[in-house]
């Protein structure tokens, strides 16, 4: 079975105050957008295999694996699988691939296996493995609270968007520790945007040449930079200056996940 795993964007991201449990409480608002990882799963006679695309992955590392884990374990499930995952959406870039597929996992192997688990169910499995794995299992457009995992949901616009995305990964988990909230800029779209560009001046000076021009933004932690357009005219200026090693991506926001018809 193939399903499609798909990216999102913070349109604005706040951090308000560090947790006794390690967490931060934060505002953030969820899009969904049209690109996708495929993943196809497949009933095995091993425990776990998985394969990608171009890419190497350490299964004790990966989120799949820790969600087969997880809901194998929560169900006592004496069945394996063969995961096949082709990576579309960038690692390290603030668009949540790595828990959009994590809670693929989970919602492709509750139906597999005829759990008949709900998505509350689903959302207390996958919420210890990664915050944002709830907002994927949820699968709607929404104003988040708490981690993450409080939602409201939001009014849909189709909105289009200029996705830049640097050659380069950021680990959440650092930038949240480099973070100094005391130190907060109200003013900025999203609370991770000085400590990215104080950390990578490849990213400081394209930001710094474009922010006159055009209403650059940042999504996650990073380091997607992305822009909300009308017509594909008026980003000539900007797409003749990300660099070559850079990639870029025309993207559309969508009302729900694939995922919610599952």
């Amino acid at each position: 079975m193939k399903f499609l795993s798909p990216a999102k964007l913070n349109l604005n991201l706040r951090v308000i105050s560090k947790r006794i449990d390690g967490y931060h409480n934060l505002e953030t608002t969820f899009q969904f957008i049209d690109l996708f990882d495929e993943i196809t799963f497949e009933k095995s006679n091993e425990s776990f295999n998985i394969s990608c695309d171009g890419l190497e992955i350490e299964p004790e590392n990966n989120l799949i694996f820790k969600s087969f884990n997880a809901i194998k374990e929560y169900f006592e499930v004496d069945e394996g699988i063969q995961i096949h995952l082709k990576k579309n959406i960038p690692v390290g870039a603030g668009l949540g691939g790595g828990s959009s597929n994590a809670a693929t996992t989970l919602i492709a192997l509750n139906k597999i296996w005829g759990l008949d688990l709900s998505r509350e169910e689903l959302a207390k499995i996958g919420k210890p493995l990664g915050a944002d794995i709830p907002i994927f299992i949820y699968g709607k457009n929404a104003i988040a609270t708490g981690i993450g995992d409080v939602f409201l949901d939001v009014e849909f616009r189709k909105n289009k968007f200029l996705l830049i995305c640097p050659n380069i990964e950021v680990s959440t988990g650092e930038m949240f520790r480099k973070l100094k909230i005391d130190k907060l800029s109200p003013k900025h779209q999203n609370s991770f945007l000085d400590t990215l560009l104080r950390e990578n001046k490849s990213i400081e000076e394209f930001y710094a040449s474009n922010i006159n021009d055009y209403d650059l933004k940042l999504s996650g932690t990073g380091s997607t930079l992305f822009i909300e357009y009308d017509k594909k005219d008026d980003l000539k200026k900007i797409l003749q200056k990300i660099p070559k090693n850079w990639r870029f991506f025309f993207c559309e926001g969508l009302q729900y996940s694939p995922l919610t018809g599952v």
